[in-house]
């Protein structure tokens, strides 16, 4: 349904994780290679990260990212130790807007959610930035606290035996990844930690990460536990 990333470590320019990579996002907008459901994610992307003082900046569009020629020009002089990048495919009926694109944010966290979940298994809420799915799930884990993710998207799965829920999430000290029906790998290179949808090139350190594990990412080390309803 979607593409997300994310980063932690030394800065690095939005440019160097998201465009220039053989695999970036941008690619993956209309060639993603491991993407089992829809074959584009032309419907919008985003990208959050964090500037030197600490602050969640985002920049989000609905339209594709390969149209962007201005997010192309400035992105090479963004850099930031922390990154949430996405690029978005709607589920069916649900509106193609800005404030349904990942990463959203609490104003602590940016959260972007690969997946599809029922609506009807999410609480109501007045503090959802849209009316998508992802959204409502994003406002449910900012109300639960991120240090409860495994076990909120353990509640979510078991609710909703179809849902695929698949989260990235970072504050700029932690960069934190589910899977939950959907591929999810890890690089952990000399200057930081990626946590990609699918990988960004073929370098052979790239691990995939299990089905339903939560992945923590804080001073460079990766620590992967399994979910409640793990096989």
């Amino acid at each position: 349904m979607c593409r997300h990333l994310g980063w932690l470590g030394a800065p690095v320019s939005v440019a160097e994780l998201m465009l220039e990579p053989p695999s970036a996002l941008l690619v993956q907008s209309y060639a993603p290679r491991r993407q089992k459901h829809g074959l584009l994610n032309a419907d919008g992307w985003g990208v959050g990260f964090f500037d030197d003082e600490g602050v969640a900046r985002r920049w989000r569009s609905a339209t594709p990212l390969w149209g962007d020629a201005s997010f192309a020009s400035i992105a090479p002089v963004l850099h930031s130790r922390c990154v949430v990048g996405a690029v978005r495919s709607a589920t069916i009926g649900m509106p193609l807007e800005a404030a349904a694109t990942a990463p959203f944010t609490d104003g602590h966290w940016l959260l972007s959610h690969n997946g599809i979940v029922d609506r009807g298994v999410l609480p109501a809420t007045k503090t959802a930035e849209s009316v998508v799915d992802s959204a409502l799930l994003a406002a449910l884990i900012f109300d639960r606290g991120l240090d409860e993710l495994g076990a909120t998207i353990a509640e979510v799965g078991a609710a909703d035996p179809n849902a695929r829920l698949n989260i990235v999430a970072a504050n700029g000290s932690r960069l934190l990844g589910t899977t939950w029906g959907d591929t999810l790998s890890v690089l952990q290179r000399p200057d930081g930690v990626v946590l990609a949808s699918e990988p960004y090139d073929d370098h052979p350190d790239w691990r995939d990460v299990p089905d339903r594990h939560l992945v923590e990412v804080r001073n460079g080390r990766v620590h992967l536990t399994a979910l409640k309803g793990a096989p």
